[in-house]
């Protein structure tokens, strides 16, 4: 399913990128969220941001509305981009986080990047629910 849902976002360059994952936690400043679907969402896509490690951004995708507290595949993958500036666009990936995919009830991840400090940070989350899988992708942000 990770394999699809990343090719499904264009994302299968992804494993190119060397590793940088941080110990890290859905916890910080809150640089992005998005839910997914815009209507009666089942998902949320939060990427978070503190100083340590010369930047560290962090993501977890968590349940939302009918999803909240029932399993369904559900992952979360962030990088630190190349770009310094232009949010909202592509990102060219420095480094990658391992991605968080499993069967979840509340929320995956914490993944994390460090060395984000002035970098554009780019993150991706999923969830399987309903026949469908719903995707949010940030694009750059935090640049």
């Amino acid at each position: 399913m990770l394999t699809a849902c990343l090719t499904t976002l264009g994302a299968a360059s992804l494993f190119a990128a060397a590793p940088a994952q941080a110990a890290v936690s859905c916890s910080g400043t809150v640089t992005y969220s998005k839910t997914v679907p815009s209507s009666n969402p089942v998902g949320e896509l939060v990427i978070y941001y503190n100083t340590s490690n010369g930047g560290t951004n962090s993501a977890c995708f968590y349940h939302r509305g009918a999803s909240f507290g029932k399993s369904a595949l559900t992952g979360v993958q962030i990088a630190r981009c190349k770009q310094r500036s232009g949010e909202g666009r592509p990102c060219d990936f420095a480094a990658l986080s391992s991605p968080d995919e499993g069967t979840y009830s509340s929320y995956a991840g914490p993944v994390g990047v460090t060395g984000t400090a002035n970098y554009c940070v780019s993150a991706k989350g999923w969830i399987a629910w309903g026949g469908r899988v719903y995707t949010v992708d940030s694009l750059t942000r935090g640049c």
